[in-house]
């Protein structure tokens, strides 16, 4: 066991969400709430992101706002009674009596305020007075995987380096036709390219990765601080070979949409 993983236990290391940007091609839903507020089935996005560390022991978490935050704001200022049966009590102080709570009340959260056009890396950077571990999780408000979030940890632990990236198969955008000759022998709808290996999010950071990052608002995480990292040699990547969907447009929305409502989608890793 390293000298890290006796220092930090997954309840104690912060999971920052980049919870703040624009959503534009979202536009029809992101003009009157933030993009991590969209509903898959009745939960937000970000809810459904949260519950997945949570199931791997993970209990704090950072929000980087930006865009509409006053709603993410609302949200968990009312969690109680958003997600609970309750009566209230007119006339005695307005005394309210919650009958079933909800599953989550051991989340702690941090609503950050980083900036209403900032970018990643700048958002990161201005939550670092939040991070009180030797390293801290991080990853997008609008992506959903089965990664188990406990194996990428202890790859991250494993090789020695100051940022760990995870690196995911797209799914085709189109179907792909299989065929012999002018025979069709199957027809695959939107399979996961093999060839391709894009950032699918999920980072594990250590504290050190601080100093690439400026407050400026114009600093891309993805950009100068992660190609610097690369290349000091500080950077790796865990493969993740499951199922891995962004949310970017309303297609991709539909897609995650119709998966949980027909039950039993594929990055529900939780009990419920």
């Amino acid at each position: 066991m390293t000298e890290m993983k006796k220092k930090n236990n997954f309840a104690d290391i912060p999971v920052v969400i980049l919870a703040g940007g624009f959503g534009t091609r979202l536009r029809d839903q992101t003009e009157f709430i933030p993009k991590p507020m969209v509903q898959i089935g009745t939960k937000p996005i970000l809810w459904h992101i949260m519950k997945t560390y949570s199931h791997y022991g993970f209990r704090r978490f950072i929000l980087c706002l930006g865009y509409k935050s006053e709603i993410i704001k609302d949200y968990f200022l009312h969690y109680k009674f958003r997600n609970s049966d309750f009566t209230i009590n007119l006339g005695d102080h307005n005394r309210v009596d919650v009958h079933d709570l909800h599953s989550e009340s051991d989340w702690q959260a941090t609503l950050a305020e980083t900036g209403l056009d900032s970018m990643t890396g700048a958002r990161v950077k201005r939550i670092e007075k939040y991070i009180d571990t030797d390293c801290f999780m991080l990853t997008y408000g609008d992506g959903l995987a089965d990664i188990n979030i406990k194996n990428l940890l202890e790859f991250h632990y494993s090789h020695g380096r100051s940022a760990t990236i995870t690196g995911v198969n797209p799914p085709s955008r189109f179907g792909e036709i299989i065929a012999n000759g002018s025979q069709v022998i199957s027809f695959t709808e939107k399979p996961q390219s093999q060839q391709k290996l894009i950032n699918g999010g999920f980072f594990v950071f250590n504290k050190d990765v601080f100093s690439y990052l400026k407050e400026d608002k114009n600093c891309v995480l993805e950009k100068e601080p992660l190609e610097k990292l690369a290349k000091d040699n500080k950077l790796a990547v865990y493969h993740h070979t499951g199922f891995w969907q962004c949310m970017d447009t309303p297609r991709d929305h539909d897609l995650l949409d119709r998966l949980w409502k027909n039950s039993n989608p594929p990055w529900k890793v939780w009990n419920d």
